[in-house]
């Protein structure tokens, strides 16, 4: 009998002890490429904690808060116990990161597109995947037809959908991976 255990090292250990460091930025970026699926550079790393503008409001701390080569900015969160809200908790970090992210008088053009990549150890909705992403599309209630952009939109928000502006997450649960990548 075969002996031999197979031992990991936790998602998210690496993201608070190995992958905040700067010298361990191509490991990051190399995993945000794959996942988001183009390439990735990290220019900086973010606080990870939210402000409270006023004493009773909810603040918001995540793993690993990133800003890419395209002023984009990264929200990866690992969770581990069970939260039957979690989705709304993504929600609320994205929410929290826009708001931020965009100063008084500046225009809403400039508000920064955000991803949030969720690394969860329980059962998140239901589905057979592993692996999830979802933005915002708007489809017409009459003819099904899908919202786009007008040309004066593109050469302002130079973005070619609707969807390029919008939060955008990705999910990856755990648990369903049979340990065989298919990317």
């Amino acid at each position: 009998m075969d002996t031999y255990k197979q031992t990991h090292i936790r998602f998210d250990w690496a993201i608070k002890r190995v992958l905040r460091n700067k010298a361990n930025f191509g490991i990051l970026e190399g995993f945000l490429s794959v996942v988001l699926n183009e390439k990735v550079t990290i220019t900086e790393i973010l606080d990870g904690e939210s402000n409270q503008a006023k004493k009773d409001q909810k603040y918001n701390r995540v793993d690993i808060f990133v800003k890419n080569s395209k002023g984009e900015l990264i929200i990866i969160e690992v969770q581990t116990t069970y939260a039957i809200d979690y989705f709304l908790r993504m929600l609320f970090a994205q929410s929290k990161a826009i708001v931020e992210h965009l100063g008084s008088g500046q225009k809403y053009k400039n508000i920064k597109k955000v991803y949030s990549i969720s690394i969860v150890y329980f059962d998140l909705g239901h589905g057979i995947d592993y692996v999830y992403r979802g933005g915002t599309k708007f489809f017409g209630i009459h003819n099904n037809d899908e919202l786009q952009l007008s040309q004066a939109q593109k050469e302002l928000f130079k973005k070619e959908s609707i969807t390029a502006l919008y939060p955008e997450s990705i999910i990856i649960k755990v648990n369903d991976f049979d340990d065989v990548a298919k990317s």
